[in-house]
């Protein structure tokens, strides 16, 4: 799995997770090049609270564009520290 945004590939992974219908790709794939922490959180009542990463290319933001769960509740283990994508970032094989 790809996921792009403004043509550049910001993660690629053969072992994401899905979860509700989001591709969660290990961090190690993310090209930090891309990224930049957010001050933004949210809180999912089974997930956690998640932390977001605005995602830059080409000097163009797309603020919280990414999101990660780095201390999941129990029943959210499998992804935690995973990232996921949405705002127009393409994921796709």
């Amino acid at each position: 799995m790809k996921a792009i945004w403004n043509n550049k590939t910001i993660a690629e992974s053969d072992d994401t997770v899905v979860v509700e219908g989001n591709h969660y790709f290990p961090k190690d794939s993310v090209n930090t090049e891309f990224v930049q922490p957010s001050e933004t959180h949210t809180v999912c009542s089974w997930k956690g609270t998640a932390s977001y990463y605005d995602v830059v290319v080409d000097g163009q933001t797309n603020a919280d564009a990414a999101w990660f769960y780095p201390d999941t509740k129990p029943d959210a283990k499998n992804i935690e520290g995973y990232v996921a994508f949405w705002k127009g970032v393409e994921v796709t094989e």
